[in-house]
């Protein structure tokens, strides 16, 4: 039975109409899968193995750094540093990603209230969370992500929530709502990976939104062909169409940021610029010892 409700996991897993025959290596799957989640609940009791990295946002006008997107890390007592790509669906299918993302959003708003009180240049930093879908059908997200910032007492404008257009899309009518509450407060609110949804100009505009990041994948191949150039020219002019500014991820040569910034968006992120890094380099970069860089 063990192994018949394994193979039936996997089959939902890969798709509707699908049949899985079991064998060893999805009982080997399942039982890696059932340790990680063991694990990930014991590292959130612990409170010593989840972290925090930042990702700089510069602007494309002049390199100046805007802000910082929060991911999370969690260094596993054993395996080593885990990548989100790793635990973040298993938590999204656990429900473990309610507690973990709250431990995200408090620790962020924690972080960059601490940075406010000790380097003036702060001041006006964004700081940048992720939604997950799940996460976003949560009815209490707005009033825990309001109770957050209260809680460090954190300026609304300094929080940005990043949210995919699929999962905004997939619920529409919550969607406006709970947008219109963190609005309202004056959290800025960005659409993440903008073009691998499947939202249009007119459903944009029912949204209150404040930024749109392009996904990388257009990013990358921006420059191969004059083609995928104007699919990116036509998401920077729907933004500015919206009244929305543009952030784009991604960005690893000169040669795209170049046309990013010709095509009029303001803001670039990626390896170009810098790699994630920890919050003691944040602190040097405030200091003055060193300039951010990949």
């Amino acid at each position: 039975i063990q192994n018949a409700n394994v193979a039936m996991h996997q089959a939902k897993e890969s798709g509707r109409d699908r049949i899985k025959v079991f064998n060893k290596r999805m009982l080997e799957e399942a039982v890696q899968a059932m340790q990680l989640e063991s694990d990930l609940r014991a590292a959130m009791l612990s409170g010593n193995e989840l972290y925090l990295d930042y990702q700089p946002i510069y602007s494309l006008k002049d390199h100046s750094v805007v802000g910082f997107e929060a991911l999370i890390r969690w260094n596993h007592p054993r395996r080593g540093l885990v990548m989100p790509g790793e635990f973040i669906p298993m938590a999204e299918e656990s429900g473990l990603i309610f507690e973990l993302g709250s431990w995200v959003v408090s620790e962020a708003c924690r972080q960059m209230k601490s940075w406010q009180g000790s380097y003036e240049s702060a001041s006006e930093m964004m700081m940048s969370i992720n939604i997950s879908p799940r996460q976003f059908s949560q009815p209490a997200l707005a009033d825990n992500i309001l109770s957050k910032l209260s809680e460090f007492d954190l300026p609304a404008r300094n929080l940005k929530v990043e949210i995919t257009e699929t999962a905004i899309m997939e619920r529409a009518k919550q969607s406006v709502d709970m947008l219109n509450r963190l609005k309202a407060a004056g959290v800025l609110v960005s659409i993440d990976d903008f073009g691998t949804g499947y939202s249009s100009m007119s459903n944009l505009q029912e949204f209150p939104l404040d930024q749109l990041k392009i996904d990388l994948s257009f990013v990358r191949k921006m420059n191969e062909s004059s083609e995928n150039l104007e699919i990116v020219r036509a998401i920077v002019n729907l933004a500015h169409n919206l009244g929305l500014n543009v952030v784009a991820e991604g960005v690893e040569e000169i040669e795209q940021q170049d046309a990013l910034r010709d095509l009029g968006c303001e803001y670039g992120q990626g390896y170009l610029f810098s790699k994630p890094i920890s919050r003691m380099k944040i602190e040097s970069f405030f200091k003055g010892e060193i300039e951010l860089g990949a």
